[in-house]
């Protein structure tokens, strides 16, 4: 990957090695880009996450980072703004100029702008302390954690590859992970950030209807695709989405190890 960190491709895989193996299908400038945009969302995810830090904290940063989108990225800036907790962050997170700088210059505006998006959104739910309080609330934080990833690698599939693909089939896609991942956590989400993403009125059963709904948009959105590469990275955390959806409702925490490296396995023989 010309130009970009010698070392990005360690903290990649050190921060998810879900995205990690798809990306590596990618090829050359798309490849860049879909790594960095990775790397510069889970800078500010870390922000959001951050067990540590108050809501009221978390919407300052995440607005102030946001508004750093709309100019060319100034570290020095940034890391005033994380300031005093700047030693309590991640590399990742440390390191945003580096992701940001990393972006190959024809696609670094179209990044710059929804990791704004993404920023702007956390922003807004950690201030109302990700109350989800309706269908159309969960709608909203999904689309801000993840279904405006999945219209910016839409985008990215354009602008490389050629591909046309629907707008809310991408959303549905991200949201069908998210929901996934929320069934998944939702008791550590309790227990160590006192957080529920889910509507009131809701049983476990909605959530799961939920992500059932959504993942069949991304199983629609596959359908679009032709080039060979991005089917690859776009099936592997569908693949995984599906199993694990399947291994909850089989009363599992999770995927094993096994299923994981088999699912792996089959994705990647084309």
């Amino acid at each position: 990957m010309s130009g970009f960190p010698k070392d990005a491709l360690r903290v990649l895989k050190e921060t998810s090695r879900t995205f990690y193996i798809p990306i590596t299908f990618l090829q050359k400038e798309l490849k860049a880009s879909v790594a960095s945009a990775y790397l510069v969302f889970r800078a500010i995810d870390e922000i959001e996450d951050h067990e540590e830090l108050g809501n009221d904290l978390k919407h300052s940063l995440l607005m102030q980072v946001g508004e750093l989108f709309t100019q060319p990225f100034d570290n020095e800036r940034y890391l005033g703004i994380l300031g005093p907790v700047k030693e309590r962050m991640p590399e990742v997170t440390l390191r945003l100029a580096d992701w940001m700088e990393a972006c190959p210059e024809a696609v670094r505006p179209r990044i710059a702008d929804a990791a704004r998006e993404m920023s702007e959104g956390m922003a807004k739910w950690a201030k109302a302390g990700w109350k989800i309080r309706t269908r159309e609330d969960l709608d909203d934080y999904t689309y801000y954690v993840a279904g405006l990833v999945g219209v910016l690698l839409s985008d990215l599939w354009g602008h490389y590859a050629g591909e046309k693909t629907d707008r809310e089939l991408a959303i549905g896609y991200g949201r069908g992970l998210q929901a996934v991942n929320i069934l998944r956590n939702e008791k550590e989400d309790m227990d160590e950030r006192g957080v529920r993403f889910v509507p009131d009125g809701w049983t476990r059963d909605d959530l799961f209807r939920y992500a059932e709904e959504n993942l069949s948009k991304a199983d629609q959105y596959m359908k679009a695709l032709s080039t060979k590469s991005v089917i690859l990275f776009c099936r592997l955390p569908l693949a995984l989405a599906h199993k694990t959806l399947g291994a909850l409702k089989d009363g599992r925490e999770k995927m094993s190890r096994d299923e994981v490296v088999r699912t792996v396995e089959e994705v990647s023989v084309d």
